[in-house]
């Protein structure tokens, strides 16, 4: 047996209390593309296959929970340009920009409208992948 082809998507869902308030946040503050709309799910696309699902807690198959241990990363050209984007939309939780030299990243992190964390990077070595997040390192 032969595995099937795929995947073809790779989404992350989380949930919201205020669906219509993490909609605004995705679109306006990170600019996110709605790809599928299920009208109490979201779902948009952040890079290539990579896309995140918002859905009212009310109809998914899982309920809004504290704490948040689901953090999303992306990675951008210019993360200072990105911190100041950010700062500018007055979002909770905006650390500043620290360098990483043992990761290889220049990052700051903060929280969507219901406490989940985003960490925006750029990488300070321009032949390196995608690394591991700050929170392993603790920053």
């Amino acid at each position: 047996m032969t595995r099937p082809a795929g995947p073809s998507l790779g989404i992350t869902f989380l949930y919201y209390r205020d669906l219509d308030r993490a909609v605004a946040f995705y679109e306006t503050v990170l600019g996110f593309t709605l790809a599928i709309d299920q009208g109490w799910s979201k779902i948009y696309r952040v890079t290539g296959a990579a896309h995140v699902g918002l859905v009212d807690e009310t109809r998914g198959m899982h309920r809004a929970s504290d704490p948040k241990p689901v953090q999303i990363c992306i990675r951008v050209p210019d993360v200072d340009a990105w911190h100041a984007w950010v700062a500018a939309h007055g979002v909770g939780g905006l650390t500043p920009v620290k360098d990483s030299p043992s990761l290889k990243i220049r990052a700051f992190v903060f929280d969507d409208p219901e406490g989940y964390q985003i960490e925006v990077q750029s990488t300070l070595d321009r032949a390196a992948g995608v690394g591991r997040g700050m929170k392993e390192e603790g920053l």
